[in-house]
């Protein structure tokens, strides 16, 4: 049951070459562990550019590719819905709902990606002036932080309807978040002796309740888009905070 549950997992988070069956995708909804899980798996494959001997533009485009190379679009395109449902202002919280399920991309969206593409790529740009072992270690903390964050959402918030988001909220309770935390524990240490690591991950969180308390406020509850504006978020904040304080500490 564990490896079905992260073979949905893998299906759900990345682009790899996993086939998941429905049995998975249950198994999946049900083991909200596995989110920072394969936030791990991720990392390990996007950090190979900061291996590379090349100049640190091409290291930090290297990443954004990886990333997109690895995670696909779908997440991206979550950011977009949100970003257009944001700058509906002054409707109701079905017309924003509404207009994240319109096929057209609005002012919003295309400034919700910018941020998103244009964040990374400056992430990617700050960490490969850092030892290349510190910045592997700080991508895979950020996707570790920013899948416990999808997590969270999973375990404490509620669908706005019927959907994705509701197939990942379903099964998870907020007593649920205990084994993500756990398996996201560990990884406070793989920048010691700096705490920045551990700031990352707490970034990562704390950018996903913000977005669970947008959805909340904004949307009636949280849906699909929201679970990946808060995966992109959440790593870009988990990046910069992360090499802030490693720089600074």
């Amino acid at each position: 049951m564990a490896l079905t549950a992260l073979r949905g997992a893998i299906a759900f988070l990345t682009r790899l070459p996993i086939d998941a069956s429905p049995e998975a995708w249950e198994a999946f909804q049900r083991a909200p562990w596995t989110f920072p899980l394969v936030g791990f798996v991720i990392g390990g494959l996007v950090a190979i550019p900061f291996v590379v001997p090349a100049p640190s533009p091409t290291v930090a485009t290297l990443y954004v590719f990886a990333v997109i190379l690895v995670t696909g679009v779908t997440h991206v395109d979550g950011l977009a819905d949100v970003g257009d449902a944001a700058a509906a202002n002054g409707t109701s919280p079905d017309r924003r709902r509404e207009i994240m399920t319109e096929p057209d991309v609005g002012a919003g969206g295309v400034l919700a990606v910018a941020f998103g593409v244009g964040g990374l790529a400056l992430a990617g740009l700050a960490l490969a002036e850092l030892p290349a072992q510190t910045a592997v270690a700080l991508v895979v903390v950020a996707e570790v932080g920013a899948k416990l964050g999808m997590a969270v959402i999973a375990c404490v918030g509620r669908a706005s309807h019927r959907g994705m988001g509701a197939g990942l909220t379903r099964a998870a309770r907020p007593r649920s978040f205990a084994g993500p935390l756990l398996v996201a524990t560990p990884f406070v240490a793989v920048t010691w002796p700096t705490p920045a690591a551990a700031l990352a991950l707490v970034a990562a969180v704390t950018t996903s309740l913000l977005v669970l308390a947008w959805a909340r406020a904004v949307l009636n509850g949280v849906s699909g888009d929201v679970f990946g504006a808060a995966n992109e978020l959440s790593r870009i904040a988990a990046l910069h905070v992360g090499v802030i304080v490693w720089t600074l500490w």
